[in-house]
């Protein structure tokens, strides 16, 4: 079973990432925040691997720490929890947000991720809330910076964030709040457009 792997970035999506690991490319799902974390495209990268195994597919998921990883796991382990929705949940809340929302009880925050109703939101904290206060976790969060997408980029993060579950009218709303700079990165203006999201 694969763990740990360890290569040079040959391609990376905010969703997906290409690990080339003496010459055989890996191809490992990831949340965003593990994208955000990535270095450029050619780089030396390290990410901690849960390896799924199904009857017609091996799926690796990547994360760039390993309480990431631990806290993906802990998901897996609640009742109509699958990886994909595991990923989109850390996609969408912070390790460090989530597990206090967990230990708070708190039904209407969870209940904002998009794929979560609440009686799953019930579930998770039924199932994860003790769990979760044994952890060690504090919470990182994103700067408060402000910026604008340009055309081209504005349709790529638009993209990601439909295929995360977000609405696109909710999604264009935010879009069209950001104030633009110039020379913004897809990465970034992803990355404050799920800030508010996340509000």
């Amino acid at each position: 079973m694969i763990a740990l792997l360890t290569g040079i970035i040959a391609h990376k999506e905010p969703d997906l990432v290409i690990l080339d690991v003496g010459g055989v490319g890996y191809r490992v799902q990831i949340p965003f925040s593990t994208y955000f974390e990535l270095p450029d495209e050619g780089e030396k990268a390290t990410l901690h691997i849960h390896t799924n195994v199904k009857e017609d597919a091996i799926n690796l998921y990547g994360f760039r720490s390993a309480t990431e990883k631990s806290f993906f796991q802990l998901l897996l382990t609640v009742s109509g929890v699958g990886p994909k929705l595991a990923r989109d949940i850390l996609s969408n809340c912070q390790v460090g947000d989530l597990a206090s929302a967990l230990t708070r009880g708190d039904i209407a925050r969870l209940s904002s991720i998009p794929g979560i109703g609440k009686k799953t939101a019930e579930r998770l904290i039924l199932e994860l809330k003790d769990k979760t206060a044994k952890l060690d976790i504090t919470a990182h969060r994103a700067s408060g910076l402000t910026v604008t997408p340009g055309a081209g980029i504005r349709d790529d993060v638009s993209s990601a964030l439909i295929n995360l579950g977000y609405k696109e009218a909710q999604v264009n709303k935010v879009l069209g709040d950001l104030a633009p700079p110039d020379g913004a990165t897809m990465e970034t203006v992803l990355k404050l457009a799920l800030k508010q999201l996340m509000k």
